[in-house]
């Protein structure tokens, strides 16, 4: 693994830059086109970034936390250890949502997702939505501030906030969740197969316009969004095997 073919790309952060340097000291690197391992030097939001850009390529992704939290990163204490730590390092397959949205003029988008994709009111008053699973009428009319359709890995981000569930990874489920939810009011939300599709139908979106957002991405004036899981664009992750992502995303779960 001594000669595993790695690219950096670091964020802009003193941290990261200072990092980069480090490791231009004891690693030697190759162009992106010919990486095996890209090291992304950053945060949570950076890595986002990174992981949107190699979706669906081969090559494996190894974070390293020059950050705050670092969810989906690793720590390194010594630049030093690079190598080791990525020979020692778990691969956990991740696939990002696919959001295709009908805006009010008719104009038609598409984007990927990789934690969630949300429907959000753009004024004071409440969004009413349809959502529909699969073709089949769950919800006549969601009156809230919006809905969460949301990755294992984006489970524990927005969507459990809104007081969704955490999802393992390779648990093959999808979240759904509303945003402060008025009527049904006891609804809380569905957990759905991986391979389900999710529509959700914007009811006087005229009076009552939304937003939609998938990651960083965000539009308005949207009347209709449809969410379903994308397999054809595989994210390889490289995790510490003490700490990796799905080790984080139960312990999530035993959290107070």
């Amino acid at each position: 693994m001594t000669e595993t073919r790695i690219h950096i790309i670091a964020d802009v952060t003193t941290k990261a830059k200072e990092m980069a340097r480090l490791l231009a000291q004891v690693v030697l690197t190759v162009e992106e086109a010919d990486a095996q391992v890209i090291v992304a030097l950053g945060g949570d939001g950076f890595m986002l970034k990174v992981l949107h850009r190699f979706m669906g390529h081969p090559v494996k992704i190894y974070g390293v936390n020059c950050g705050r939290v670092g969810f989906l990163m690793n720590t390194l204490h010594d630049a030093q250890d690079l190598l080791a730590s990525i020979h020692r390092a778990r691969q956990t397959i991740l696939y990002p949502l696919n959001c295709h949205v009908t805006l009010e003029n008719d104009e038609e988008m598409s984007w990927q997702a990789v934690n969630e994709v949300y429907l959000l009111r753009a004024t004071r008053q409440a969004a009413k939505i349809q959502i529909q699973v699969d073709e089949t009428v769950r919800i006549s009319e969601l009156v809230s501030d919006g809905v969460i359709v949301a990755t294992p890995a984006g489970s524990t981000a927005y969507n459990l906030s809104a007081h969704g569930p955490i999802v393992p990874v390779g648990a093959n489920l999808l979240a759904l969740t509303p945003i402060n939810p008025f009527r049904p009011r006891r609804w809380r939300g569905a957990l759905l197969p991986s391979n389900a599709t999710v529509k959700c139908i914007v009811h006087e979106f005229r009076k009552r316009p939304v937003t939609a957002v998938a990651d960083f991405r965000e539009v308005a004036h949207v009347v209709k969004m449809t969410v379903a899981e994308d397999r054809k664009l595989p994210i390889h992750l490289l995790f510490d095997p003490k700490h990796h992502l799905e080790e984080r995303i139960i312990n999530e779960q035993f959290i107070g």
